[in-house]
């Protein structure tokens, strides 16, 4: 992976365009350029397939002892959906394994966002402001197109019972479908019993 291919006896790198560029026309700080990314790719590479297999690991070490309880007390240990906490025999080290939904939202969300609309338009002493903020903050999109999900579950949670906010509440209901589910994995550990947990974190970005 030196991105070097020898052909007839000389040497060439592969441009952006596909052509083929003798090793000696091309500029030293490009060269280097390239041995640094590839360098840095390998590795890149190494640790994702180690992340891989450890991820798998986990989850069958995980999944390997609630079936042991389950054959040994006829019982699960874990909570909704297949949420897990194992913890070490100190209280010191913790493996939480969390089952969490993959939603969408179907046409009806669309019903609901003109009867919501319809709600804050005819309200004659009018809406308060934070539901008008609510409101516009539920139904926008990101520049994904994804919509506010957590936005629009806050606005589930409002108590109003004034028409036609109900039947809003119902198209949004009736708009969420639930497409798979997703598992994720997170460790932590404390000085003692009694400290705050601290994570152990695994991703680039949180890494110390």
């Amino acid at each position: 992976m030196d991105g070097v291919i020898e052909m007839g006896g000389n040497r060439y790198m592969t441009d952006p365009q596909g052509h083929l560029v003798p090793v000696d026309l091309v500029k030293p700080q490009d060269a280097l350029e390239d041995q640094t990314v590839r360098k840095i790719i390998r590795y890149a590479d190494d640790l994702s397939a180690q992340i891989a297999r450890f991820r798998g690991h986990t989850f069958d070490d995980v999944a390997s002892f609630v079936s042991i309880l389950a054959e040994r007390y006829g019982a699960t240990r874990g909570g909704a959906k297949g949420n897990t906490t194992l913890t070490s025999f100190d209280g010191c080290l913790k493996v939480v394994v969390q089952v969490q939904d993959v939603l969408t939202f179907g046409p009806e969300l669309q019903v609901a966002k003109a009867i919501v609309d319809e709600c804050v338009a005819a309200w004659s002493d009018g809406a308060p402001a934070e539901v008008r903020a609510l409101v516009q903050h539920a139904f926008q999109t990101d520049r994904e197109g994804r919509i506010n999900r957590a936005a629009l579950f806050s606005l589930r949670r409002l108590k109003i019972e004034r028409e036609p906010w109900p039947r809003a509440m119902a198209a949004l209901d009736d708009a969420i479908r639930v497409v798979g589910s997703r598992e994720y994995v997170r460790f932590y550990r404390r000085a003692n019993a009694r400290a705050k947990w601290e994570p152990i974190t695994i991703d680039l970005a949180s890494a110390a």
